[in-house]
């Protein structure tokens, strides 16, 4: 059973910056790519980026382009989100998420097959 577990989360002023961590374990743990989404009270969950585990290209929803930047180290099965000029409207909760595939695809919760639990990010104004 593949585990997902996320930290890094917390309160920011606008402006500021934090950095999500999100660790994977598990027997045979071997996500290909790995995804962050979000989701607001009252809102659909939306895709953030993904990463691609093995050759590193990474992919931006439009709304964090230019602000945000995940990455992994493979060696400690973490990927990471460093998320800078935080604006209110990134406050939600933030999940980590794996799937075996990669392609345009992957802007898809769907396309997921584990998740974690999520972490808080609240930005204020």
């Amino acid at each position: 059973q593949v585990q997902l577990v996320e930290s890094g989360g917390g309160l920011v002023q606008a402006g500021g910056s934090l950095r999500l961590s999100c660790s994977a374990s598990g027997r045979t743990f071997s996500g290909y790519t790995m995804g962050w989404f979000r989701q607001a009270p009252g809102k659909e969950r939306e895709y953030v980026a993904a990463v691609n585990r093995r050759r590193g290209d990474t992919d931006y929803a439009d709304t964090v382009k230019g602000r945000f930047a995940i990455f992994v180290d493979n060696g400690q099965n973490t990927v990471y989100l460093d998320m800078t000029r935080l604006k209110p409207e990134d406050t939600a909760v933030y999940y980590c998420a794996s799937t075996s595939e990669w392609g345009p695809w992957i802007i898809n919760s769907f396309k997921y097959d584990h998740w974690g639990r999520g972490t808080q990010v609240t930005v204020s104004s």
